[in-house]
């Protein structure tokens, strides 16, 4: 797929693929549209350490 040249200094939704002037509007966007998707993978976003993960100090 080929995108346009146009408009690539601004944040686009990976959603709706909708542009925005700024980041602030696509956070407004995301948080009034799309809420059942990020309420519905909110345990995705938490990280934790994999069973027999070894950290080195």
């Amino acid at each position: 797929m080929v995108l346009p040249l146009i408009d690539e200094h601004k944040p686009k939704c990976y959603l709706c693929h909708e542009g925005f002037e700024n980041i602030d509007k696509l956070r407004e966007h995301q948080n009034l549209t799309h809420v059942d998707f990020f309420e519905k993978n909110e345990k995705q976003n938490k990280r934790e350490p994999a069973p027999g993960d070894v950290t080195v100090f």
